[in-house]
């Protein structure tokens, strides 16, 4: 498995409505750095990652403020409207349709290298994401908000990233899902569409997306206790 290429793409072209913020999300500070940085030093200081491809937006401002830039390791493409068109663009960027590409959401800065490892293990063309079981009852509710049943958890796994495929079938599955005008919430979805059975890896609960506001708090307490 050593000899894979592997490359990272992280969609950071949103602009996180959900938080009420003056800037996207991801260029929110914790300690002292972006949620970006964050998220990109955990994956640029993986040893099995050979390059990251960063999808943001056009004439992005908050882009010149990081330290980061430019790195040798990091590639800049721009993103799309939706998630799915800038992981594509990301993607297109690729020259080797053999490497393996790992995406993780630019507003996940508490991943570890332990989660990594294990979802690095995956060699199958099936391909992997990390997710957590459903521990909370869950109900499915109508419009108006009223219950109308308790799902089963059981079976139930609450999708994390990185999503780890192989660059070409992922490539396709995506420009299949988005010529059919499906909705493609994740990479796996994509990959569902096109007939393959995505593995669960299970990960950590603390590998959060910063959503709305009050994660920010839950952020940099796990942060602050983090060893890679």
């Amino acid at each position: 498995i050593m000899s894979r290429e592997i490359i990272a793409v992280i969609p950071a072209a949103g602009v996180g409505s959900r938080m009420q913020a003056n800037k996207p999300k991801q260029y929110l500070k914790i300690l002292d750095k972006t949620i970006l940085e964050h998220t990109l030093s955990v994956i640029l200081s993986h040893p099995a990652i050979n390059h990251v491809i960063l999808a943001v937006g056009k004439n992005d401002p908050y882009l010149s403020e990081m330290t980061l830039f430019p790195h040798q390791n990091i590639t800049l493409v721009e993103g799309g409207e939706t998630r799915a068109e800038s992981v594509l663009n990301g993607l297109k960027a690729i020259k080797n349709n053999q490497a393996w590409v790992l995406v993780h959401d630019a507003a996940r800065p508490c991943l570890t290298h332990q989660d990594l490892d294990k979802l690095l293990q995956i060699d199958d063309e099936q391909g992997a994401i990390l997710a957590i079981p459903a521990v909370d009852t869950i109900k499915r509710a109508n419009k108006q908000q009223d219950i109308i049943k308790t799902e089963d958890r059981t079976e139930l796994w609450l999708a994390q990233t990185p999503q780890f495929f192989r660059c070409d079938l992922l490539r396709n599955a995506l420009e299949q899902g988005l010529s059919q005008g499906a909705n493609i919430t994740d990479e796996a979805s994509a990959m569902e569409l096109a007939g393959f059975r995505p593995h669960l890896v299970a990960g950590r609960s603390d590998n959060i997306k910063v959503t709305r506001p009050e994660d920010l708090a839950l952020a940099e307490f796990y942060l602050t206790r983090k060893t890679l």
